[in-house]
């Protein structure tokens, strides 16, 4: 199959925009003709960026091909988040604004996807009256059923949540455009009942992906001359799958869990034995799962990077207990001198709310003090935003004014934005190895790309290219970025 480039819109934290153009071609052996047109926009998590091309591999199956052009598509699907009302918002505007091409082209077929579809199931059928299909996350193989109900006179709406999905055996139809990096995702769902959060609702319940299917994922990734992949889950650091593998003891697990299994430090290093040279990166990890056993497998490959993004959400230990995150103050600062003790070179960053219910300004306080003491590389930040369904939309009152919430945040973000341009002060002087992912916004001139901890590198692209391992020598910074010279 042949298929014309087009540009998937992935909202990161803060809702910047990020634009990627996909290859003039890509290679399938499935020959279709009269090929429909599909337009998608991702937003969210790189979870949801992950599906996408899981999305996109099931819909090339049945006869689409991507358009960069949504005035020329047949079918729109909008892949959603449902973290935050900020980002419904967005999603609800887009829909709006799609009114226009539904006006032009009556055939038009939009889709809602994801999060947001798993969470408002049919009202948004109900609601906004240009959208035709709706599935949530675990219905995506039902994608082309659901186009063919709308196509035939229907709404149609598949919101099952599955305790078994995990779409192990589809290869994603890659949207990286450069083929320097990929998303593998190896878990679905989330056990985790923080009050705040509405993904277990979502998503479902957490299951595994087999671990031979993620290292034959990686296998062909290293093939087709990827050089870094970055493991997803909600909390990777619980993965298990009881499919095989050597035998593991578990703590606080009855005998009959006492199985032969593969957990998550096991398959780190099984995927970092796939090539050595190609960089391994995680994402997310819970405070309460990351083990001593990850942390040593880190250390003993040089080619699994050393960065750990562990959100801590507060300071305050009454309000993580209220937001149930399972652990205290203290006990995250240990967790957090435990990965510097074991790997002194890792880099940290940081989840951090700002207004959560009943939270006093002694509570913000002590979210301060706590990244003062952590020195978090950086965080992601955000003010507090009620979910209907969680528990604490059930049982807590979101009593703090957002005034106060949009004041303490912007302390945050001050103290946060200090601590990130210390951090990268002290590369100065130090020669980091850096894989080119990209030209720079500001010059063609300029190549970016990150090193081991996750930081962010700007360099003259001289004779360089994307996808290269380069030396470079820091030689200033800002808050958001290493500077400097490529070095033999």
């Amino acid at each position: 199959m042949v298929a014309s480039k087009y540009a998937i819109f992935l909202f990161l934290p803060k809702f910047a925009i990020l634009i990627m153009h996909l290859p003039e071609t890509i290679n399938s052996p499935i020959i279709h003709t009269n090929l429909r047109q599909l337009y998608i926009e991702s937003y969210g998590c790189a979870m949801n960026f992950s599906d996408s091309e899981i999305i996109g591999s099931i819909m090339a199956e049945h006869g689409f091909e991507f358009t960069n052009d949504e005035f020329n598509a047949d079918v729109i699907f909008l892949n959603t988040c449902a973290i935050r009302d900020n980002a419904e918002q967005k999603i609800r505007d887009r829909l709006k604004h799609l009114r226009g091409n539904k006006k032009k082209n009556k055939e038009l077929i939009i889709g809602v996807l994801g999060c947001m579809a798993e969470r408002l199931k049919s009202k948004l059928l109900e609601e906004e009256k240009l959208v035709d299909l709706v599935a949530g996350p675990d219905a995506y193989r039902d994608l082309p059923k659901l186009v063919a109900e709308v196509e035939d006179g229907n709404k149609a709406i598949n919101v099952l949540l599955s305790r078994e999905e995990t779409y192990a055996e589809i290869s994603p139809l890659r949207l990286n455009t450069n083929g320097i990096s990929a998303f593998v995702s190896i878990m679905r769902g989330c056990d985790n009942m923080c009050s705040f959060c509405v993904v277990p609702f979502t998503r479902g319940r957490e299951r595994s992906r087999d671990a031979e299917s993620i290292v034959n994922e990686v296998k062909v990734l290293s093939d087709s001359g990827y050089k870094e992949v970055i493991l997803l889950g909600q909390n990777v650091d619980s993965y298990l799958w009881f499919g095989g593998g050597p035998k593991v003891e578990f703590k606080n697990a009855s005998e009959d869990v006492k199985a032969n299994a593969v957990t998550f430090d096991q398959l780190l290093e099984m995927v970092a034995l796939v090539n050595p040279s190609m960089r391994i990166r995680f994402s997310t990890s819970h405070p309460k799962d990351i083990s001593d056993e990850v942390l040593f497998t880190m250390k003993k490959y040089d080619n699994i990077c050393k960065h750990i993004h562990l959100p801590a959400q507060s300071g305050s230990t009454r309000l993580l207990e209220a937001m149930n995150r399972t652990y205290s103050r203290e006990w995250y600062m240990e967790k957090h001198r435990r990965i510097l003790e074991i790997m002194p070179d890792c880099s940290i960053s940081c989840d951090i709310i700002s207004g959560f219910c009943s939270e006093t300004d002694e509570d913000h306080k002590e979210t301060l003090s706590l990244m003062e003491a952590c020195q978090f590389e950086f965080s992601y930040m955000y003010k507090y935003s009620e979910r209907p369904g969680t528990l604490a939309a059930k049982k807590m009152t979101d009593d703090v004014p957002e005034e106060i919430k949009s004041s303490r945040l912007t302390e945050i973000i001050y103290l946060q934005s200090k601590l990130s341009l210390e951090n990268n002060k002290s590369y100065i002087g130090k020669t980091v190895r850096v894989l080119a992912d990209g030209l720079s916004k500001k010059s063609d001139l300029d190549l970016t790309g990150r090193n081991e901890q996750n930081a962010k590198v700007v360099f003259p692209k001289s004779t360089y290219n994307i996808g290269d391992f380069v030396d470079v020598l820091i030689e200033r910074v800002t808050t958001t970025s290493l500077i400097g010279i490529a070095v033999d």
